[in-house]
């Protein structure tokens, strides 16, 4: 299929983590020119992408990133951001978290996502074209107890990208989620870290057979989602192929989420 995104530019926020990589790596195989934006200094030597690092819930981090971008890309036609971070508590009953522990969860997955929309707006309806993707979360939906910090920021997170589509649809930009279910990464991996801080030495198990045992239980099919795909459903996204999907939460779990 061709998705016709040549020689446009994708900006990945949270560029270094595992799904950002394989967002920015589907992107530069469409043919655009990609910048990345993460926290991580690594980002700035990044292969194949205009790597800045900073903090994206930092709105003067952010609004100087997409300066940068503009001076060297001299247009944005995408917009993906893909921040967020877990309490590394765990969270059930959620009275076993304190209240100190909600702020810094909402910051990173809500707030900066806020942050990214509002520095590309007056681009956006100036240009009167473009897509900007959140990452969310199945746990946005389903009001996952394992987390709730993080799960009430996804939830949030879905319901400001309601708000962004409706807001920018008179200028022909489209915003969209993906919701990851069970995906090998690091926030993945530190749910599973806190859960088993819990147990005593003895019932702990092992990341992949904890995660495998789950991803059986959670998931009809019954298999782990992989980064790659976001990736894929991405570039698709910000294709003219997508050019009526806005205000969407695209779920890619193998099935836990289904509403009747």
């Amino acid at each position: 299929m061709n998705l016709g995104l040549a020689n446009q530019t994708a900006i990945v926020f949270g560029a270094a983590g595992a799904i950002g990589r394989a967002i920015a790596a589907s992107f530069i195989a469409a043919g655009c020119r990609v910048g990345g934006f993460d926290r991580s200094p690594g980002i700035a030597s990044q292969p194949g992408i205009f790597g800045i690092p900073g903090d994206a819930t930092r709105m003067e981090d952010v609004t100087s990133s997409v300066e940068a971008f503009l001076a060297e890309f001299g247009e944005i036609h995408h917009v993906v951001h893909t921040v967020g971070v877990g309490s590394g508590r765990f969270g059930f009953p959620f009275w076993n978290l304190s209240p100190a522990d909600w702020p810094a969860v909402l910051d990173i997955n809500l707030t900066s996502a806020v942050n990214v929309a509002t520095a590309i707006a007056p681009h956006f309806t100036t240009k009167s074209r473009g897509t900007l993707l959140f990452t969310t979360s199945v746990a946005g939906q389903i009001g996952s107890q394992t987390d709730p910090p993080y799960s009430a920021a996804k939830a949030g997170l879905i319901n400001f990208m309601q708000c962004a589509a409706k807001d920018f649809a008179p200028y022909q930009v489209r915003v969209n989620a993906l919701s990851p279910g069970m995906v090998q990464t690091p926030l993945n991996e530190s749910v599973w870290a806190a859960g088993q801080a819990r147990l005593p030495e003895a019932e702990r198990r092992d990341y992949r057979d904890w995660g495998g045992e789950k991803v059986r239980k959670v998931s009809p099919l019954g298999r782990w989602q992989e980064p790659k795909e976001f990736g894929a459903m991405a570039v698709f996204l910000a294709s003219e192929h997508a050019r009526n999907i806005t205000g969407q939460t695209l779920n890619i779990d193998g099935g836990q989420v289904m509403h009747a």
